[in-house]
């Protein structure tokens, strides 16, 4: 024998008398804290991705410098943009360039080609047909693939230990630079390399900051170890300044170029196939074979539903208050509003004698018959009001029961009216 659903349960606190007064039941309904505590853990994941990414991008503005390396407009410390001022100054055109083409164009008019291929895009048929355009080339921190075109026999040395006081050359911008800054990296020049011509410069033991001589194709090229030579941060230490003015100087036009994406080569990358080993293709097809033949033996279809019995029996009652205590952590109040009005409407169309199919505007006309309300307020309380909030769901379930109550009231045969039946009371 199952017990009757429980009363609704009522807290007390005294009152001014010392007397218990009624005080209603705290809302379910979930709030600001209760939120913020039940998803606090995604909330500090959250926070935690967005401070990560926030110490990323400052780590990377820090270690990233902003603008393109010794670009031509780039006035931060790693730009170039003070050097190129300085050399329109003196009446040099400087034309910025970003591509192969544009460059060799340029070479062609007789101008200085200043060279800084940073990420290494140009293949050594690229560099070649370079040399081969130009008459003079400034190349800034030469790649291996550039030396061996350009300067055979000249080769990576590291990089120098301190400032380098001694230009020790013949080549006139280094004399009249005199000396170099810190930062220096150094090349080394073997014997076939001098033979063919390559002198160097600026020398720490048997290595140079500076290397010049003709290139294979006949143009001549001056090798300039690093960017430092040319940075807006250097540009004014030691002589520096004068070195880079000297080798950019030379002549009227100078072209500046920094190779870009449209000068790789995309036909010579390796593709896929070529970069995985020859049995990762046959492995992989072995592999998707023996998943799909795994699904076929393993899979197995649903049959049909089959319906059995609770093995306990649950109170309507709770039921129902579970439900309600769903609704209200959810905040659905408006879910909640229409279980109870079509509780309502069910049993006010039983009492009106209406077909359980008719329509909810029929049930409005009856009740507003019955009852003498207007038909929009009874439309109101049973279809159009929404909730904003707890206080407004509780009064309209209020104004639902009192409906009913109404309608109840209403249908009940008055005391003085004779009993249709013409029993006697």
């Amino acid at each position: 024998m199952t017990a009757a659903p429980p009363a609704e349960r009522v807290e007390r606190r005294p009152a001014d008398g010392g007397a218990d007064a009624p005080v209603a039941n705290r809302s379910l309904t979930p709030g600001v804290r209760a939120l913020v505590r039940r998803r606090r853990a995604w909330i500090v994941i959250a926070l935690a991705l967005v401070l990560g990414g926030l110490v990323l991008a400052l780590i990377q503005g820090l270690v990233r410098p902003p603008g393109v390396a010794l670009g031509a407009d780039n006035p931060a410390p790693g730009g170039a943009q003070a050097l190129v001022r300085v050399l329109s100054a003196q009446g040099v055109e400087v034309r910025s360039v970003r591509t192969l083409a544009e460059a060799e164009r340029a070479a062609a008019r007789g101008a200085t080609v200043f060279l800084y291929d940073e990420a290494g895009l140009l293949d050594r048929e690229r560099v070649a047909g370079l040399a081969a355009a130009a008459d003079l080339l400034v190349v800034a921190r030469p790649d291996f693939a550039a030396l061996e075109v350009l300067a055979p026999g000249v080769r990576l040395a590291g990089a120098a230990g301190g400032p380098i006081d001694r230009a020790a050359c013949e080549l006139p911008a280094a004399r009249s630079a005199g000396s170099l800054s810190e930062g220096q990296a150094l090349l080394t020049v073997d014997d076939d390399a001098a033979a063919s011509g390559f002198a160097g410069c600026f020398a720490e033991g048997d290595a140079f900051a500076v290397v010049s001589g003709p290139s294979p194709d006949g143009a001549e090229v001056a090798l300039v170890a690093s960017e430092a030579v040319f940075a807006n941060e250097t540009i004014d230490e030691a002589g520096n300044a004068a070195l880079a003015i000297g080798l950019l100087g030379a002549r009227d036009e100078l072209a500046w170029y920094l190779p870009g994406p449209a000068d790789v080569d995309a036909s010579g990358a390796p593709t896929l196939a070529e970069l995985t080993p020859g049995w990762v293709s046959p492995v992989a097809v072995l592999l998707g074979l023996a998943v799909v033949a795994a699904g076929v033996w393993r899979g197995r279809r649903f049959g049909p539903l089959v319906v059995e019995d609770l093995p306990v029996h649950v109170p309507a009652a709770e039921t129902g208050e579970g439900r309600a205590r769903l609704y209200a952590r959810s905040s659905a109040r408006l879910r909640a509003l229409d279980q109870l009005r079509m509780g309502a409407i069910r049993r006010l169309t039983e009492l009106l004698r209406l077909p359980r199919s008719a329509h909810v505007d029929a049930v409005v006309a009856g009740i507003a018959d019955a009852t003498g309300r207007p038909a929009p307020s009874v439309r109101a309380v049973l279809v159009d009001a929404l909730p904003a909030g707890d206080r407004e769901l509780v009064g309209l379930a209020r104004d639902l029961d009192d409906l009913e109550r109404a309608v109840r009231d209403a249908l009940r045969p008055s005391p003085t009216e004779p009993d249709p039946t013409g029993r006697r009371p």
